[in-house]
Parts: C-alpha cells; structure tokens; sequence
C-alpha cells in the first residue's frame, strides 16, 4: 500500500547558528541547508527542539523559514516545527507557516501541562482539521513528561488522514511493534534516535529524523539503503561502525555537541542560546576523538 505521505528516509533536524551577539547567523544558515542537501538528507527539519526552537520566538522562526525555503527550492522536502503545548497557538503556527509554503509540519506532544490521552487525541485532531498539510506527531517523554502510547497514535492516525507518521524517541522497540502493528498500514513510524534507526528499521520504521546527518548523512543514507536492499549484514556493519558517533552526539544536551562538531568542521560556530553552554574542551577532546576531526 502506498504511503499517506512519502518523507524520504533522511530528514535532518537542522541547527540554528547564532552570531557572537545570539542573533541568528543568516550566511551559516543558508550554506548548512546546501550541505545537508548536498549529503543525503531527503527532508530538512527547521525549528526543531535540534533548532533551539524554546529560545527561538515565533518571528525568528519563520525567518528561518523563509531563508531556507529560498535555498531547499525542490532540491529537499521542507518541515518546520511548529508544535505547542497551547493547541491554539499550534494552530495559529501551523496557518502561518502553511502560508509561507512548507511540505510538512513537525507537532510535538504537549508538555508541561500532562495532557490525558484523550487530551492527546484533542489536540492534534483540532490542530489536523485546522491545517492542509501533512502533519508528523512526535512523541518524545524525556521532553514532555508524558508518553503517547500506541492506541492513542493509532486513534489519531485512523481519523486523520493528513497525520502521515510520528517521530518515536523513547527507546522502547516494543511500543514500536505496537504502534506498527495497531496503526494503519499506509502510517510511518521514524526514529527520533540515530542509534536505534536500524533496529527500529527491523520492525517497519520507514527511516529517521536524525542529528548526526549534519556530519555523516551520506552513511546514514548508505546504511538505510543497505538495509532495503536486503544486504542486513553490511547495514549492520556500518550502524557497528557509526554507533560511537551516534551516542557522542549526545554526550550533552542536544544541539550542544553536534554545533561542537560543525564548528570543528568550519560550518557554523558552536554558540547555543541560554540556558544550554557550550562544550568544554574536556568535552570537545572526547567528541572529536571519535569523530576522527
């Protein structure tokens, strides 16, 4: 059966790059999105949690938007953020950013506030009946304090159709055979964790919104393609080999050691907006140890 909405296999969670003064550093942005395009990510993320997307205001949001929209062209899918723990205001961001023309929109479970289920189900059916396009839930607990459990996802997935897939990040390959096996067929499942896209690959994932593409999308890219072309071993092989890789890229608070690393690597500098710090150098010798830069 064909999908309710093909996303590629790759879509980056994409940084934001700041300027010395925190503002947002317009000439990095443009050249990050061309290289992601340019080493395999099929989708590009912006405003993301990878983003800073709690220190971004929903102007510099669309910003960003709007300068990578001039870059991606149709050379890559385009998703925004535009999730809130206030349906009104997910609604009121997802029409704006409708607007200004995106593929997709990345909606968060609601946190802070605990919604139920039921609550669950609400808010992202009101935010699917308020919206055009293809929508991806992303159920992150370690971020939101709750957890969407599969029958909610598989409700919500059954009564809107435009709800194409969500981004699973919390580790548990059991609900991922569940959300696969209660959701309908023509649904995706994508990790939310590098290190699990393979396993969780085995059980009928599609592919990954993934951090570590900023520095190895090609591998990634090679490493899921190995795998749909049957070749299980070599795929396993590569994911033995990028595994270090996908662990140090959150040795700290995410974006913090992958700005660490795009910094080493001349694209962006590696400042993050407060409440995150930097790496130390401590931190830095151990990052790029295993990255090899």
């Amino acid at each position: 059966m064909a999908l309710r909405y093909d996303a590629g296999e790759v879509i980056t969670a994409m940084v934001t790059p700041f300027n010395k003064d925190l503002t947002i550093n317009f000439d990095d942005l443009e050249k990050l999105t061309q290289h992601l395009i340019d080493n395999g990510s099929d989708a590009v993320l912006v405003a993301g949690t990878t983003g800073e997307s709690p220190t971004l205001t929903h102007e510099e949001e669309l910003e960003i938007l709007k300068v990578v929209k001039n870059v991606v062209q149709n050379k890559a899918k385009l998703f925004v953020g535009a999730g809130s723990n206030c349906t009104k205001t997910a609604i009121e961001q997802s029409k704006k950013v409708e607007k200004i023309g995106v593929d997709a929109i990345l909606t968060v479970v609601p946190y802070y506030n605990k919604p139920s289920q039921a609550g669950l189900i609400s808010h992202f059916t009101q935010i699917a009946q308020n919206v055009n396009l293809p929508i991806l839930l992303y159920n992150i607990p370690g971020r939101t304090g709750i957890n969407m459990l599969p029958a909610t996802i598989a409700t919500i997935a059954e009564k809107n159709p435009n709800i194409f897939g969500v981004k699973q990040s919390n580790g548990d390959l059991d609900q991922v055979s569940e959300i696969i096996a209660q959701s309908p067929s023509d649904f995706s499942v994508f990790s939310g964790d590098d290190s699990l896209t393979l396993p969780m690959m085995s059980l009928g994932a599609k592919g990954v919104v993934s951090v570590a593409s900023h520095i190895i999308g090609k591998e990634i890219k090679q490493m899921i393609r190995l795998f749909k072309l049957g070749k299980v071993n070599e795929a396993t092989a590569l994911h033995l080999k990028l595994y270090p890789i996908f662990k140090k890229i959150f040795m700290a608070p995410n974006p913090t050691p992958i700005k660490a690393a795009l910094a080493k690597k001349g694209f962006i500098s590696d400042i993050v907006r407060s409440p995150l710090v930097t790496l130390t150098e401590e931190q830095k010798s151990e990052l790029f140890s295993v990255l090899q830069i």
